[in-house]
């Protein structure tokens, strides 16, 4: 009989929380799932995601420097557990996920955890003054991934909640990705559930945009910053 190996040890408290769902929308957005081993990779040029992500796990993981091409700079985390990894595969992660990621398992409660962290990942929110109207100030929020699966059902969970539709589109540079964005009206309305809890964690970067742009509109006291 073949002697068995060592169990594998839980590293990650996989209990849902509100970090916890965050962490995960980050890995959905910014992670990769090894195919031939039980690696998790999450790699950010924001070093803050990663730190974020280690609070949300309860763990002190390695943060590494990563090149990503000529003059860019990354930075990554790794965690090699079979049980955490069996875990994200249980509610919809699968191994270079990309273009394969679709419907991920998130309890109600959470999901706009989940989804401030897939805006941490791969959103983008920008605001501008348009002069085709007078006094005329614009904002949009928005989700990209390469996956019309995931983006879809994305869309179909937060029209769900507060019935907002949004807009999807695609474009193509190396390879097609696809856009749900949100424009003014229907961007408060999200942005008001994404930051709906004080003490949640979030990317500074991308929080400071929104509140630059709420303060526009409606003064200091509109800002979402604790």
């Amino acid at each position: 009989m073949a002697k068995r190996g060592p169990k594998p040890k839980k590293l990650v408290d996989t209990t849902w929380s509100g970090d916890f769902a965050y962490a995960l929308g980050l890995l959905a957005t910014d992670g990769c799932l090894a195919k031939t081993q039980t690696l998790i990779d999450l790699t950010s040029k924001d070093k803050e995601q990663l730190q974020n992500f280690n609070k949300c796990i309860g763990l002190s993981l390695k943060i590494a420097k990563k090149n990503v091409g000529y003059e860019n700079e990354a930075w990554r985390v790794q965690i090699k557990n079979r049980i955490f990894y069996d875990f994200l595969i249980s509610i919809g992660f699968t191994p270079a996920k990309s273009r394969t990621i679709n419907k991920i398992s998130i309890p109600d409660e959470y999901f706009f955890d989940f989804l401030r962290g897939c805006f941490d990942g791969d959103g983008s929110f920008y605001s501008y003054w348009d002069t085709r109207w007078r006094s005329s100030f614009m904002f949009y929020t928005s989700f990209v991934s390469a996956s019309r699966p995931f983006i879809l059902w994305i869309r179909k969970e937060i029209q769900s909640r507060i019935s907002i539709k949004g807009h999807l589109g695609s474009a193509k540079k190396k390879n097609i990705y696809y856009q749900l964005k949100y424009a003014k009206g229907e961007s408060l309305q999200l942005i008001e559930k994404m930051y709906e809890n004080p003490k949640s964690l979030y990317l500074t970067r991308k929080k400071l945009k929104i509140d630059k742009a709420l303060a526009i509109m409606y003064g200091s006291n509109k800002c979402l910053t604790k």
